[in-house]
This record gives structure tokens, C-alpha cells and sequence, in this order.
């Protein structure tokens, strides 16, 4: 009888760790139409860092648009008033600001884009503007220097470079335009 109880134990503990495995939404890494044009990854690189305090971001989607090599770098001002480049790798990305997407919302989109082509690589000039709630104020604006390399059937994130808009280094209007 002991045995009997034991295993209707385990048998329960099992049928619900499933259950519970099953209603999680899956961490999956982006579709082939997620990385198939120019236009679809870049879309997809600001949805997936986009959200509300607090969401969890999909990782494993945005560590897909990148090759492994991927860098990704952020020129500021460091306490000197001196320019700062920052280079980090994917992980190096995930670690600084998933603590800060979990306490602020994070909510980045295109607001302009110049792009040029030539064989396989592209060069994604990208304007944006940053919220920490959707609807809220623009906290801040700037450009993401994107190249891609188109390999495999697909668009792939090599480097991410962006600068952040000051008084005296304001995004010139051509990069506020879709071209």
C-alpha cells in the first residue's frame, strides 16, 4: 500500500511539473521570416527588447539575429566628458540591462532609416527614440549603426553601434526619413 501511495505521489508530481512546463510561453528563437529581409530583423530586434517593467525578454530570439561574433557597442560620455565606447558581446548586453528591463520598461522604436546594400552586407543607419512606458515621454533619441550580412538564407547582426543624441550632436533630418 505504501508503494501504491508513493507512486500516486510521484505520478501526480510528474503530471503537474508538465502541466506547468506547458503553460510557460517558449523562450524560441526567431523565425525565418523574423530574419529574412532587412526590414524584418531590424523590426524584430526593437520588439524584442521592447517591453514593460518587469516582462521578461525573449534571449534566445535575440541572440538568434546575431552571429556569434556580434559585438555590440554604445558611445557616451564617460565622467570626464570625453567620448566612451563601451563594446560588449551578446551576453555582455543581456547581463547589463535585463536587471534594468525587469525594473523600468524599455520600449524602443525606429523613428527614421537609411540603408545601403551592396552584395551581401548592409549597412542599417537606424534613428530611434526610447520610452519606459509605451505611450510615455521620449527619454532619449539617437542612432543605431546596424551592418548585416546576408548568409544562409537569411540576415544576420554583426555590429550595433549606437549614439545617443545630445544638444550639440543632433540627429541630422536625412536619418529622420525612411529611405
Amino acid at each position: 500500500m505504501r508503494k501504491y501511495y508513493l507512486s500516486l505521489i510521484i505520478g501526480f508530481v510528474l503530471a503537474t511539473s508538465t502541466q506547468a512546463q506547458d503553460t510557460e510561453a517558449p523562450m524560441r528563437e526567431a523565425s525565418l521570416v523574423e530574419v529574412a529581409t532587412v526590414d524584418a530583423i531590424i523590426k524584430t530586434l526593437y520588439d524584442v527588447i521592447s517591453g514593460p517593467a518587469g516582462q521578461r525578454r525573449n534571449w534566445n530570439k535575440f541572440r538568434s539575429l546575431f552571429r556569434p561574433e556580434a559585438r555590440l557597442n554604445s558611445i557616451g560620455k564617460g565622467a570626464d566628458g570625453k567620448a566612451k565606447l563601451t563594446t560588449m558581446t551578446q551576453e555582455d548586453y543581456i547581463r547589463n540591462v535585463g536587471p534594468i528591463f525587469d525594473e523600468k520598461g524599455f520600449f524602443e522604436k525606429e523613428i527614421g532609416r537609411s540603408a545601403e546594400k551592396y552584395g551581401n552586407m548592409v549597412h542599417v543607419f537606424s534613428a530611434y527614440e526610447t520610452r519606459f512606458v509605451v505611450d510615455g515621454k521620449v527619454e532619449v533619441r539617437g542612432i543605431n549603426s546596424i551592418q548585416l550580412v546576408q548568409k544562409d538564407g537569411r540576415f544576420w547582426i554583426l555590429n550595433i553601434m549606437w549614439n545617443p543624441e545630445t544638444p550639440d550632436n543632433p540627429i541630422p533630418e536625412k536619418y529622420l526619413k525612411k529611405s
